[in-house]
């Protein structure tokens, strides 16, 4: 029935007010809502041109951007929404960019522009709102004449856009203004949303400010006006560390649609401000869930990364001398590192990396560290690779051992660092899944002593400068002990006790599948604890993806490419 009525509109679209070419005013003359004096329909640099006619330019429209190549058409269309405070639509460069991006992946572009200055008398978004269902709907009304899927229409935004994209994905069946003809009869839903930097999003800011308190505090949360209905879409958030809007923004949106069992990706960049970040990581998500195309058969992870031809030399080392291992228990395997050097070292910074495997296995050479290990030696970083002891302890927490190995495997690292022309005093820890675990257990409780000193090794500290958790399980009260029986998402599955988040606790990067029984909260809670104490840390989570992501990934997806978010990482705290 919506796809007829769709068709049906269509001559009654054309007959619009038409602006240009390939310009489409949003309202029929005399039609617009809330009409007021102060404000125009313009982008910045149209406004401020000397020969400007604000009353030519009271109307918002959008404004069709060339089709893409007939060969490369996708049957998707991108609405492209500029920020400005809901004072101006500023964004020039970026829609610009995301035109020019999106449109070479066979994308239909379509910029909308909105009433600004911010109206009298009424919320701050309202006008802009009334604006943008009705932008929907006249986008949607244009699909065959365009040759676009009319449930295949997406935004990406910035800042106040993106406040008003969260309204379009989240809020669409609640009516911002009252019908004004035909066209009001299609749905003005979208079918996903890149949404950069939202503002106002927190209540300590959603009255059009800053986030006055950074988006902390008992009675801060996530603004009343986005209500999550039954067509609220897939998102992926991207949000800066530094910026003043906060970026507890991000992370509430992305619980709220967790809870409702919504895909979604979370991007948060560490010691960046206000800006729209991570373009690459959204055409991935889009890839991920085939908005507009098919994805990739999927490939191993080990078949990319079988040959260690940039090492130079491997040398193992027991961890622990003979007779002196703390709660040693004879059912556990013997602990070891080993040194791989790289063919050509580039940097003087030490990578250690370790498996999972629950606590009761682990193994140096499976999937989640030989390729890792590969890849950073053909960056010229020298990696140390560790069995730690498993299985589980008897009568000790699961990670006793394992943490005392760790603990131990970070000083002998950096006691003979200098021998092998490295720096001790930049070093890295590195684990997926219980290894995630353990690489908190080391980056936060530095200072919390694992075992009784055996020698003058360890007088050695044992802090590291970053960590980096790949996909860790058992950081939150309701998967303690095994996968999170409520995904993570309440408000009371807080972080385990394990974690002292003392004062030598470090930077970290985090990479979890949304779709993770080991839920990807954990890394998001950890992520904001982090922040809370002032450290910048780096977020990617991964819409559909379950754990172990990385074993097996299609090309052009976030868990195909996500080394390159550990280079990325590495380069940001100047360790590559």
């Amino acid at each position: 029935m919506t796809e007829r009525i769709v068709f049906a509109l269509c001559a009654l679209c054309c007959s619009m007010w038409t602006l240009a070419a390939d310009v489409q005013a949003v309202w029929p003359k005399g039609k617009m809502p809330h009409r007021q004096d102060h404000q125009i329909a313009a982008m910045l640099d149209a406004a401020r041109d000397p020969k400007f006619n604000a009353d030519k330019h009271r109307v918002a429209y959008i404004e069709w951007m060339p089709a893409p190549e007939k060969s490369t058409r996708t049957g998707a269309c991108m609405i492209l929404i500029s920020g400005g405070a809901y004072e101006s639509c500023c964004d020039m460069s970026l829609i610009k960019l995301w035109n020019e991006r999106l449109t070479a992946e066979g994308i239909q572009c379509v910029n909308f522009v909105y009433r600004t200055p911010r109206p009298v008398g009424l919320p701050i978004y309202q006008t802009a709102w009334e604006d943008a269902q009705r932008a929907v709907r006249l986008v949607r009304s244009e699909a065959r004449k365009r040759g676009f899927d009319p449930e295949k229409i997406g935004t990406i935004s910035m800042s106040a856009g993106s406040h008003l994209a969260l309204l379009l994905a989240t809020s669409s069946m609640t009516r911002a203004y009252e019908p004004v003809d035909a066209l009001d009869s299609i749905p003005c839903h979208i079918n996903w949303a890149i949404v950069n930097a939202p503002a106002y999003v927190t209540t300590d800011g959603s009255q059009g400010t800053p986030s006055t308190r950074q988006g902390y505090g008992a009675d801060v949360k996530l603004s009343g006006i986005f209500h999550f209905d039954a067509r609220t879409c897939p998102m992926s958030l991207h949000h800066g560390g530094l910026d003043e809007y906060s970026p507890n923004g991000s992370t509430l949106i992305y619980r709220e649609l967790r809870r409702r069992g919504i895909p979604a990706e979370l991007h948060l960049y560490p010691n960046l401000g206000h800006g729209a970040f991570g373009l690459d990581r959204a055409v991935e998500f889009m890839n991920q869930m085939q908005f507009y195309r098919p994805l990739q058969p999927e490939v191993s992870l080990m078949s990319r990364f079988e040959s260690d031809s940039a090492r130079r030399e491997v040398l193992r080392q027991p961890v622990w001398p003979e007779g002196k291992m703390p709660c040693a228990q004879a059912h556990q395997c013997e602990p070891y590192i080993e040194w791989h050097f790289p063919k050509t070292l580039k940097t003087k910074a030490i990578q250690i990396i370790y498996s999972g495997g629950a606590y009761n296995v682990n193994d140096p050479n499976s999937f989640e560290v030989a390729p890792a290990r590969r890849y950073l030696n053909d960056l010229g970083m020298t990696v140390v690779t560790m069995r730690y002891r498993t299985p589980r302890p008897h009568d000790l927490a699961k990670h006793t051992t394992a943490w005392q190995d760790v603990q131990r495997a970070i000083r002998l690292v950096r006691t003979q660092a200098v021998k092998f022309g490295l720096d001790g005093n930049r070093i890295g820890i590195m684990g997926s899944s219980a290894g995630g675990h353990l690489t908190l257990m080391g980056v936060t409780s530095s200072k919390h002593q694992a075992y009784l000193p055996i020698d003058e090794i360890d007088r050695t500290p044992c802090n590291v400068q970053w960590g980096i958790g790949i996909y860790p399980a058992y950081t939150l009260t309701d998967g303690a002990d095994g996968e999170n029986s409520g995904h993570g998402n309440a408000d009371d599955a807080t972080l385990v006790p394990d974690f002292s988040f003392d004062l030598a606790t470090a930077p970290m990067l985090f990479i979890h599948g949304d779709a993770d029984g080991y839920a990807a909260m954990g890394s998001v809670k950890t992520w904001e604890k982090m922040r809370s104490m002032g450290l910048q840390s780096e977020l990617h989570t991964l819409a559909l993806r379950h754990h172990c992501f990385q074993n097996s990934a299609s090309p052009g997806t976030g868990s195909y490419t996500w080394l390159d978010r550990i280079a990325e990482f590495l380069r940001s705290q100047h360790q590559l």
